[in-house]
């Protein structure tokens, strides 16, 4: 679980920007600056690049110790599934835990069965209050514009977790691996987790980005999720064995409080103008927070018509969601169990191999977001087809991997996987302006949120079912439920050359229109499925495109 969205129009006006929500920078100030960079020296680059990060730092410190505790809190359960919920002996437990399992495969069987049984529960638990939390907290943070509780609140919830695990480590043999299980799962769950945090952190990169911006902005901060999950999966291995669960979670408490003073003290929250006033009653808060209204348009963003088959566009992105992020949760709570049982693995090896799986990864990215997505500007989502593609090949390889080579090879196949969810985020960062942003990431965040609840007692049940026969089932599942992504990133594709030919036609006859008031670029990005019209006089109050009509919000009569 633990290792796993903007300005909405190209070009606006200055009428729309006095209109703005959110207060901040300008298109034409990062037009200036992007223009800058181009002069500047590298040391002056250096300090440009320095200025503009923002919640990166932070993600990592978030991410890092959440992945390097991840691999002991998985010993920690198969720990205490041996000695203390069917109490084998010292001895059958160390020879487990030294991978000397000659003797002892029923025993090990036996283990894994229980934490995989363990990992159905836990993964409901995890899973099901963000989804409920989460379709709340983006109304929320769209109408007060408050985007750093959505990203402080979940390094609380696994700081909580790791002093948790620091408490039942110190009562090892008093608290079964229920006990570890509960607390691993409830603070997340309590304070959003991973969806939560997400969430905040692509709607506060949309909120200080430009659409021309966007995408390489989301890419960097999926950079520095790969960095940090390599770092962590490094360390994981190698810290257990060395430090042991004491000191793995000690650092990782450590490093949530550098995140959130990080977060609290260095990440300014963009200012919002029109601020709502709380009805001076009892519980203010949770009444406006919990309001069902808000919850009703949260779903209306989903379902909202409009031109350019908006609504379609949302759902089928919606399911992409599903079918993407679906999988990567459902393998990472098997996955470990399986190179344990198939390669006899134990924590440095499958460090090792993670860690590699994820520089692969982070190749791969830094390619499909620097060269095909910023250079060569090709369109997301053709870069969607080709990462979903990717992913399905690799399941094929790492299902029937018998030897470990074979295994490592699984992850060159599988280098170009990540891009799908940069161009997934991308696209819908396109598709609704500001003030529906935080509703749209919700909706999404909900949709991932409960794909835990699908996929991982899927994945756990299947692995448990096949572990005499053929254990690695469960990726061949995954890739087969991947295809539906790739037929959908195709039909994105084709809804992007028809809205880039109406462009062009509009463009066309921009000399026939009288009283035109333009903020059409003269170039489109053939990948970005907005299209942006021309104000007229006498058409929606001056948008053509009436999908970013918000009762009257961005709307400025001539």
């Amino acid at each position: 679980m633990r290792q796993t969205q903007a300005k909405a129009v190209a070009g606006v006006t200055s009428v729309v920007l006095k209109k703005k929500k959110m207060t901040g920078t300008t298109d034409k100030e990062f037009s200036d600056k992007e223009t800058s960079v181009k002069s500047m020296s590298w040391r002056e680059k250096y300090r440009f690049l320095k200025n503009n990060i923002t919640v990166e730092p932070m993600l990592a410190c978030y991410i890092i110790p959440s992945v390097f505790a991840s691999l002991a809190t998985q010993n920690l359960n198969l720990e205490k599934a041996c000695r203390v919920n069917l109490r084998y002996s010292a001895e059958i437990c160390d020879a487990l835990s030294a991978r000397q399992t000659e003797n002892y495969t029923f025993e090990e069987q036996e283990v894994q069965q229980l934490v995989a049984s363990m990992g159905v529960w836990k993964t409901i638990l995890q899973s099901a209050l963000p989804a409920f939390l989460i379709m709340f907290v983006g109304s929320w943070s769209d109408r007060w514009g408050k985007r750093k509780p959505c990203m402080l609140l979940p390094i609380v919830g696994e700081l909580l977790t790791s002093i948790g695990l620091i408490v039942c480590t110190y009562f090892y043999y008093e608290l079964p691996m229920e006990v570890a299980g509960f607390i691993e799962g409830l603070f997340p769950a309590m304070t959003g987790g991973w969806f939560t945090m997400f969430m905040g952190v692509f709607s506060y990169i949309a909120d200080v980005t430009t659409v021309d911006t966007r995408t390489l902005r989301i890419g960097i901060v999926n950079v520095f999720c790969s960095l940090g999950i390599p770092i962590g999966l490094a360390l994981s291995g190698v810290l257990y064995k060395k430090i042991g669960f004491y000191g793995v979670f000690s650092i990782s408490s450590f490093m949530y409080v550098m995140a959130l003073y990080y977060g609290y003290m260095k990440v300014k929250e963009p200012k919002k103008i029109d601020v709502p006033v709380l009805n001076d009653v009892r519980c203010a808060f949770f009444r406006d927070f919990f309001n069902v209204k808000h919850l009703l348009a949260t779903f209306k963003v989903a379902f909202k018509s409009g031109p350019n088959n908006r609504k379609m566009k949302v759902m089928l992105l919606m399911l992409v969601v599903m079918v993407v992020i679906g999988p990567m949760h459902g393998e990472m709570n098997v996955a470990y169990l399986f190179t344990r049982y198939r390669f006899n693995w134990d924590e440095v090896d499958f460090s090792i191999f993670s860690t590699y799986s994820m520089i692969t990864n982070l190749i791969g990215t830094a390619v499909s977001v620097g060269v095909f997505s910023h250079l060569l500007k090709i369109d997301d989502a053709i870069i969607g087809i080709y990462s979903s593609m990717s992913k399905i090949l690799s399941s094929f390889v790492y299902g029937f991997a018998r030897t470990a080579w074979v295994f490592y090879l699984g992850a060159i196949v599988e280098i170009l996987n990540g891009t799908s969810f940069i161009a997934m985020r991308s696209i819908a960062s396109k598709l609704v302006p500001s003030d529906e942003l935080g509703k749209l990431n919700s909706l999404f965040g909900a949709c991932e949120a409960l794909m835990p609840l699908l996929y991982g007692p899927m994945y756990s049940a299947t692995y448990a079912a096949t572990i005499n026969t053929m254990p690695g089932v469960f990726f061949i599942l995954g890739g087969i439920l991947t295809v539906p992504a790739v037929i959908i990133f195709g039909w994105f594709y084709i809804q992007h050359k028809k809205d880039a030919k109406v462009i062009q036609n509009k463009e066309n006859n921009v000399e026939e229109n009288i009283g035109v008031f333009s903020i059409a670029p003269k170039e489109v990005q053939v990948g970005s499925p907005i299209l942006n019209g021309f104000r007229k006089f006498s058409e929606n109050g001056g948008i053509v495109n009436k999908a970013f009509i918000n009762d009257g919000n961005f709307v400025q009569k001539f």
